[in-house]
């Protein structure tokens, strides 16, 4: 197991290398490993021959990122980079697992082509043992997604762009479907600050706290005439709402959740819900039919079902009777003998079956957007504590059971800048960047290298997001939480 992050992070301890890379450099780094890996050989022609094009183009692409090369940016050693490359392409099967320090970034939609390329180039790709698996912050992300919360696509992941598939949708539902892609929450809120857009309606996040810069995102929701709230607590973006919508938490409904590796599991009410409450999907059709549109679903189990109807092709054979007998199945499962798809892609190996061939799609390194200077000396990156559950709201005040080993904030910094700075464990300083400052306690830790300081954004005590840097990456809209300069002082008594 190798660890590539920027942190010496608990699993480190079980890894038998940790790649302490440079923040935001992990493009050099990987293209340096598909140099390697195309230089000495380790891949198999037959197999690029088969299934990828433009191979050539990504040698060219990758020609610059020697090992020294890659050092240089990266931190890390040529020699460490030239084994890494070494032990993943004759690995026989290998997954790579990424997380949000590869998607916060102003290029991370680049960063995840580069792991896609690194993949395909290794064969890592529809075999047992292998694969990309992109790790979620909260359950169900995948589940979301895949019914219909990106803007570019209906229930079922179809392309909202493609007519067969709004007509599908259009008969049923008898509407017509915009065809236009939707926002992102980025430029969601590029609308709202240009005056645009004048109501927003929130379900089940706390943007005020999760997002960059949150001194100019609590002025966007502040300039709202009307701000909805649908959640099952009053979280900080609640309090600021002129309606807020109470609903059921998740063990006080009936459901499915899907997993990142497209398991669809069951969950079932646990308990009753808390009076004066409601299931989102109630509320939304009570609010549709007040609307005008009639929405009379009387339980989670025929929304499902139309679901299955509609996008047969992934959920057909995925009923609550399967999954009540079966726990769990994998989608595309077109109808009810069909036992899911475990591995995806993996039919294109199979004999008789037409080769679906994949593009690689070259990228190059760009530094992170905001660099540490001689006025803001330290490079902050964010993320989470290990107990604590994105904006805490749900960990923070209301679950007993839960023993959070970090019970506040703290900005981690090596001792080596402590000891620069006079600071002692557990003070107080002021951390400031060019959008704000936050008082914290200091966390003398050698998880951070000098000129790294580390934090999360669970603890509304200490808004770490006003520090953050107000850029995101041009194609999925992500901000750069991960990379923005900082200055750090000791509070005058």
């Amino acid at each position: 197991m190798i660890v590539i992050d920027p942190r010496k992070i608990d699993m480190v301890k079980s890894a038998h290398r940790h790649l302490q890379i440079n923040i935001g450099t992990d493009i050099a780094l990987i293209n340096a490993l598909i140099r390697i890996i195309l230089k000495e050989g380790l891949y198999n022609p037959d197999f690029i021959f088969k299934y990828t094009n433009d191979v050539e183009v990504l040698r060219e692409k990758v020609e610059l990122y020697t090992p020294e090369y890659a050092s240089a940016i990266t931190g890390i050693s040529p020699e460490d980079i030239i084994d890494t490359a070494r032990e993943y392409a004759g690995a026989g099967s290998a997954m790579i697992a990424y997380t949000l320090g590869i998607t916060e970034h102003h290029c991370g939609v680049n960063n995840v082509f580069d792991i896609g390329n690194l993949a395909l180039l290794t064969g890592n790709i529809g075999k047992k043992g292998s694969g990309i698996m992109p790790l979620r912050g909260q359950n169900n992300v995948q589940g979301a997604g895949d019914m219909g919360c990106l803007p570019n696509q209906l229930p079922g992941a179809m392309s909202i762009v493609k007519e067969e598939n709004r007509l599908r949708y259009e008969k049923e539902w008898k509407v017509t479907i915009n065809k236009e892609v939707g926002d992102t929450q980025t430029r969601t809120f590029d609308r709202l600050e240009a005056g645009e857009l004048k109501a927003m309606y929130v379900i089940g996040e706390n943007p005020l706290m999760a997002d960059v810069h949150m001194n100019h995102t609590k002025k966007l929701l502040e300039k709202l005439d009307l701000l909805i709230v649908q959640d099952i607590f009053l979280t900080e973006t609640a309090e600021l709402a002129d309606v807020v919508l109470p609903a059921c938490s998740w063990g006080e409904v009936d459901g499915t959740y899907t997993n990142t590796d497209r398991r669809i599991q069951r969950v079932r009410k646990a308990v009753e819900p808390h009076p004066n409450t409601k299931e989102d999907w109630k509320i939304l059709c009570e609010l549709s039919t007040k609307m005008g549109y009639q929405l009379d679903y009387h339980n989670s189990e025929e929304i499902w079902d139309e679901i299955r109807r509609l996008a047969w092709e992934m959920y057909g054979g995925i009923s609550y009777t399967r999954l009540d007998q079966e726990y769990s199945l994998h989608y595309p499962c077109p109808d009810e003998s069909h036992p899911g798809t475990l591995i995806m892609h993996e039919r294109f190996y199979q004999e008789g079956m037409e080769a679906s061939k994949s593009p690689f799609i070259p990228v190059d390194y760009t530094p992170p957007l905001e660099l540490p200077d001689k006025e803001y000396p330290f490079m902050l990156t964010t993320g989470r504590r290990y107990e604590s559950y994105n904006t805490h709201s749900q960990t923070k005040y209301y679950a007993n059971g839960v023993k959070l080993k970090q019970t506040e904030e703290t900005v981690d910094i090596h001792p080596q800048d402590a000891a620069m700075l006079k600071i002692e464990n557990a003070e107080t300083v002021l951390v400031e960047s060019r959008r704000g400052e936050v008082k914290v306690k200091a966390k003398i830790t050698e998880q951070v290298v000098p000129g790294l300081v580390f934090m999360s954004f669970h603890w509304s005590e200490v808004p770490t997001n006003v520090l953050t840097l107000n850029e995101f990456d041009p194609v999925s809209g992500t901000a750069e939480f991960k990379a923005c300069a900082v200055k750090i002082r000791k509070l005058d008594e």
